[in-house]
């Protein structure tokens, strides 16, 4: 997704009146083009690094040919991510010889980590290589690779990088916007690249987060969407890595937030800002979170809880840390606790020695929890995964689409079954923005995350509204403003 209008609306602004530095006049000229893909930590990563960006003096532009600085964040979950960001480097560099020649391309992110001298030296496709801990270097590496030099950065920190940086916020409607808590993983699912491209475990001062909240706040956006590989164990004990804990002072440890405390801090706010996070591992997920959530309004009735399979003995091989057992009685409390709790999930089929059995545990899981939405995908070997280094990829492709497709014809059914549940409810919706599909109506969801699209009638983006729901589709709410009373 490119973010030029919207950043370039917000540089222009923020620059009106400024007096530029020595640094950005000599930059002034210069203009900059990012593309991000795979997850929202991505995305919010791509605000930082135009952040960044911004303060040496680098405009956005939506023309491809004049950008001084080409980006792309990847990703390296799947395969298929990483051919897609090829396709796009090679398509940049077809550009960079036939019309710009200066143009300096570069990747950041998982992939860059993953890939970086293969990028460089054998494919030659980029001229800056940089990690998603090492994008202050930012500034130093595009010299470098304007003097003709290969630059790269893939340092992966022990502490939060970034908390300090305000984000350009780049996704355009003024109302809702990510704030990063954590980084990095500690859980070592064998399928996945992410310890590996994003590093260990450590939080964000939460002090630093409640104040971009309340920011946030200010400059009117009303929901904001917390974010980390694992945010449920976010845990800050004065900086460091997450496994260090048990080395900190015992001052340190009862001065310590968890996320339970950190969504409550940030749900005292104001009661008019939402909260939502994304994603949790369910062997983390706490009874103490579920009671926040319960507690507060304002904190979103919707988890995301991946489950990746409905098997236990599937889960052990992807080295889970948890059972089908453990899984389905954090559903029963989810359940149990806030009855109206939206749930989705991520599975992946077709995993190591999945037999027929494991994929029907897997539907059967499905129909017990009947997900609100869903994430479904074939297993795809990493390089360097544990799974790659001990298990067999010995699932033909032919079976894991077949599978996929009955994975995702009964998610189907049970999205439409709890949209149809909704029809004829009035739920609070925050309103969004216009519908991409008619400039009458106006989008926005509620807080089980349901998009919801109404004729615009009386009110404005950034509000609250209750809607009245007529009708559904299984991804879509159809409704219409309320009447009070």
């Amino acid at each position: 997704m490119s973010i030029q209008q919207t950043l370039k609306k917000k540089i222009d602004e923020k620059r009106q009146g400024e007096i530029l530095s020595p640094a950005k006049k000599k930059h002034l000229s210069k203009k900059m083009y990012i593309e991000s893909y795979g997850c929202q930590m991505n995305f919010s990563d791509s605000e930082i690094v135009a952040s960044i960006l911004e303060k040496e003096g680098f405009s956005p532009t939506s023309d491809i040919t004049k950008a001084d600085l080409v980006f792309v964040n990847t990703c390296s979950i799947r395969e298929k991510a990483e051919n897609t960001v090829r396709k796009r480097l090679e398509f940049y560099n077809s550009i960079k010889k036939k019309k710009n020649q200066k143009m300096i391309v570069g990747v950041l992110g998982c992939m860059a980590e993953r890939l970086k001298n293969k990028l460089l030296e054998q494919e030659k496709l980029v001229d800056i290589v940089i990690g998603p801990d090492a994008y202050r270097d930012l500034p130093k590496l595009v010299k470098e690779a304007e003097d003709g030099k290969k630059a790269v950065n893939v340092f992966l920190s022990l502490e939060e990088t970034y908390a300090d940086i305000n984000p350009v916020r780049l996704n355009g409607n003024g109302v809702t916007a990510f704030v990063s808590i954590t980084r990095g993983c500690d859980n070592m699912c064998t399928f996945c690249v992410v310890p590996y491209t994003r590093g260990r475990e450590r939080s964000r001062d939460p002090k630093s987060i409640i104040q971009e909240c309340q920011q946030l706040l200010k400059q009117g956006y009303k929901e904001v969407t917390l974010l980390g590989q694992n945010v449920d164990s976010y845990l800050w004990y004065g900086g460091g890595a997450k496994k260090d804990f048990i080395k900190a002072s015992i001052t340190a440890k009862e001065s310590s937030v968890n996320f339970a405390q950190l969504l409550e801090k940030i749900a005292e706010i104001n009661p008019e800002l939402r909260v939502r996070f994304s994603t949790s591992n369910p062997q983390d997920m706490s009874l103490e979170v579920i009671q926040a959530i319960k507690k507060h309004p304002n904190i979103c009735k919707y988890i995301h809880l991946p489950v990746q399979s409905g098997s236990s003995k599937i889960l052990k091989l992807m080295n889970r840390g948890y059972n089908r057992e453990q899984y389905l009685k954090l559903i029963d409390n989810i359940k149990k606790e806030i009855p109206e709790c939206a749930i989705s999930m991520d599975i992946i089929t077709g995993f190591c020695n999945e037999t027929q059995e494991d994929h029907k545990a897997t539907l059967s899981l499905m129909d017990y929890v009947q997900y609100d939405y869903g994430y479904m995908f074939k297993y795809s070997e990493r390089p360097n995964t544990i799974a790659q280094k001990k298990l067999t990829d010995n699932i033909s492709e032919e079976t894991k689409q077949k599978r996929l497709e009955e994975i995702i014809k009964k998610q189907s059914q049970h999205s439409l079954i709890n949209m149809k549940k909704k029809i004829g409810k009035k739920y609070e919706v925050l309103v969004e923005g216009v519908s991409k599909r008619s400039s009458t109506h106006f989008y926005g969801r509620t807080t089980h995350n349901a998009t919801v699209i109404f004729e615009k009638e009386n009110v404005k983006i950034g509000e609250y509204v209750m809607v009245e729901i007529l009708d559904c589709t299984s991804a879509t709410l159809i409704g219409k403003i309320a009447n009070n009373g």
